[in-house]
């Protein structure tokens, strides 16, 4: 897989319009990323990549764990996996505003260097 579309292309019709969702909120909210495939995944860089999503069977994944602030860790509670990362179930609405903000987090996050 080499770009964006190669991904969606595998993916039914709800789940390639999930993470294209995700992804234009994400490029919203952080202007000038560039679309990359990472680890098989779509992602987003900005210098370094700082934002995956991936599709599954039940549920769409978003990685890495948010680290910070504490009340973005707080709020997304209800998605977060054992290791942090973050799956949306399928049966459930999109909280994109939300989505937005770990962009933004990830994105600040990984701009730091080390």
């Amino acid at each position: 897989m080499k770009t964006h579309e190669d991904y969606l292309a595998t993916c039914p019709p709800d789940s390639r319009e999930r993470i294209e969702a995700v992804r234009a909120e994400a490029e919203r909210r952080v202007p000038g990323t560039e679309r990359c495939i990472a680890y098989q995944m779509p992602a987003l860089r900005k210098g370094r990549v700082f934002f995956y999503v991936a599709a599954f069977k039940k549920h769409l994944g978003i990685y890495p764990p948010v680290k910070t602030p504490e009340a973005l860790v707080q709020a997304l509670a209800p998605w977060r996996g054992p290791k942090g990362n973050l799956a949306f179930p399928h049966s459930e609405p999109l909280p994109l505003d939300l989505i937005g903000r770990v962009a933004e987090a990830l994105a600040e996050q990984y701009a730091k260097p080390g």
